[in-house]
């Protein structure tokens, strides 16, 4: 979707009445939520319009870290990032995070924030229950498909 039109959209829904909008197009779904004032847009692109590309050099700590954790230890549900961008657990920088390890969540509940081109994407639990691992660290650069948190 044309990065002008997205602009437009957002403008269009914090300007009006109109909660949420959700468009889909061939080059993907955008839905824009507005919630107290503050607009969220949420994107999901085709799987194949996503090329495979190498991650940068700068990006091996973070590949590293998470090879460093195999997967069979990783026992309950993973919450994996959506998107590319910045992790973030609370909502400004000296607020309280939204989960700690030992919190209890509900589905649909906002567990983080994944900041990608400006615009601040509120993820949500896929699953209720409780959080017994927070595997993102905050501030950092996440990938698509990421493990973020464990839920039991």
């Amino acid at each position: 979707m044309d990065l002008r039109k997205l602009k437009t959209l957002i403008d269009l829904v914090s300007e009006s009445n109109v909660s949420e909008l959700e468009i889909t197009e061939a080059e993907g779904k955008v839905r824009i939520v507005k919630s107290e004032g503050v607009v969220h847009q949420y994107v999901a692109a085709p799987v194949q319009a996503a090329p495979v590309m190498a991650a940068p050099v700068a990006a091996a700590p973070v590949a590293a870290a998470a090879a460093a954790t195999p997967a069979a230890a990783v026992e309950g549900h993973v919450v994996k990032s959506p998107m590319v961008g910045t992790f973030y657990r609370a909502s400004s920088p000296g607020a309280k995070p939204f989960v700690d390890v030992g919190s209890q969540v509900k589905e649909g509940e906002t567990i983080c924030i994944v900041e990608a081109m400006k615009i601040l994407n509120e993820i949500e639990a896929d699953k209720s229950g409780t959080i017994v691992r927070v595997l993102g660290e905050n501030g950092q650069a996440v990938e698509y498909g990421q493990p973020l948190f464990v839920i039991e």
